[in-house]
């Protein structure tokens, strides 16, 4: 019998939620389970979704950092009639198969403006008369919360709706309860699966990335500092003023934004939009300069490439900044603040990241092989 598997994403600001989502659902496609992939935000043009069968809800976003609000792809407010009818969708996406296996990516470990639909979901999820399989999927850090109760509330929803907690880490590198104060009350739950690469790409077109600086920032929602800091800072590194920057500008910058950074960069440095061949293009460069994401931090070590990284870490953001951190102790990378951020100290940090020698601490990878792997386990221990 054919397992069929519901996989439920929501991405706000970046892209990395809907790459881990997807990636894990075709680990579970290559192991002959068909998986439908209901998204809540429009996917991005660089994500290959292959064999999966994709929902698309009434799209959502988030119009800022503080991720306070939550707003059409048309920045118009949600209100209540939107929310009845993205209910709706999901619940008719759901019921339109017996789904062995509902997987929520990040909930309830984040995404809590979403419990209007997700509450609604897990509920239709308990009632059917063979319920499936309920897993989370959570990535490496989660973003503390100032009150304790949300923390805790997450752990209530965990442990009364689901059967496992995916944490998509190295327990050696970074465990969740350095960002979870209540990891030991669902110890039992969890498993660790190593980071999930998000894809493979493809090969770089001709000479593309040979010996360059790349610069990336993910969807590019929140990137504006950073992006306008490497466009200036080439002709001030030692150790990176003789080669191409390579400038890759996420597909969530608007038009005009992209190409008054095209207007902007100095000689020796391009501004193109971010391409899909980008983890080959690391594979081949000298340095990458990025945001701390969890799929860009993947694609770096992945590739070996030396790096710097200038977290986001606007408003209450503390994610990124601690994976870098971790990065940084390992002798990964060099970690420069993104708040004041300059030309001249990203030339600077280019320039040590360049003198770091290279690390040989071998990162637990092969993530969303290992999902599946413990996901089908799951699904034949609760057959059996």
């Amino acid at each position: 019998m054919t397992r069929k598997a519901f996989i439920h994403v929501q991405h706000l600001l970046g892209t990395g939620h809907v790459v881990r989502a997807a990636a894990i659902g075709k680990a579970l496609a290559s192991s002959g389970v068909e998986v439908t992939l209901a998204s809540g935000n429009k996917i991005p043009p660089t994500l290959d979704t292959g064999p999966l069968r994709i929902v698309e809800l009434p799209a959502c976003k988030s119009p800022d950092a503080a991720f306070k609000r939550l707003v059409t792809l048309d920045d118009e407010d949600i209100d209540n009639e939107w929310k009845t009818a993205r209910v709706k969708a999901s619940i008719q996406a759901f019921k339109e198969e017996e789904f062995d296996l509902l997987l929520t990516e990040t909930y309830p470990f984040g995404r809590r403006q979403l419990d209007f639909e997700l509450s609604p979901l897990l509920n239709a999820a308990k009632a059917r008369p063979n319920p499936p399989i309920v897993a989370t999927s959570i990535r490496d850090i989660l973003v503390r919360k100032k009150e304790l109760w949300k923390e805790e509330w997450m752990a209530d929803q965990a442990l009364n709706h689901y059967h496992r907690v995916l944490v998509h880490s190295d327990p050696d590198f970074i465990q969740l309860s350095d960002s979870f104060p209540f990891a030991d009350r669902i110890e039992h739950l969890i498993r660790y699966t190593g980071y999930v690469e998000g894809h493979a790409g493809r090969a770089a077109d001709g000479s593309d990335g040979n010996d360059e600086v790349i610069v990336s920032c993910g969807g590019g929602a929140v990137a504006a500092s950073l992006l306008t800091a490497a466009l200036d800072a080439r002709p001030l590194s030692r150790r990176a003023g003789d080669t191409r920057w390579r400038v890759l500008v996420g597909h969530d910058v608007p038009e005009d934004s992209f190409h008054a950074y095209q207007k902007r960069a100095s000689t020796g440095v391009s501004v193109e939009r971010a391409r899909r061949d980008f983890p080959d293009l690391l594979k081949r460069a000298r340095l990458s300069i990025s945001q701390a994401g969890y799929n860009t931090v993947l694609d770096v070590l992945t590739a070996g490439v030396a790096a710097v990284f200038a977290p986001f870490a606007q408003k209450n953001e503390t994610e990124q900044t601690q994976r870098a951190e971790a990065l940084a102790r390992h002798g990964r990378a060099i970690v420069t603040p993104e708040m004041g951020l300059t030309p001249e100290r990203l030339a600077a940090a280019a320039d040590d990241a360049l003198a770091l020698p290279r690390s040989h601490h071998a990162v637990l990878l092969g993530g969303a092989a290992k999902s599946a792997e413990i996901l089908l386990n799951d699904l034949k221990e609760c057959a059996a």
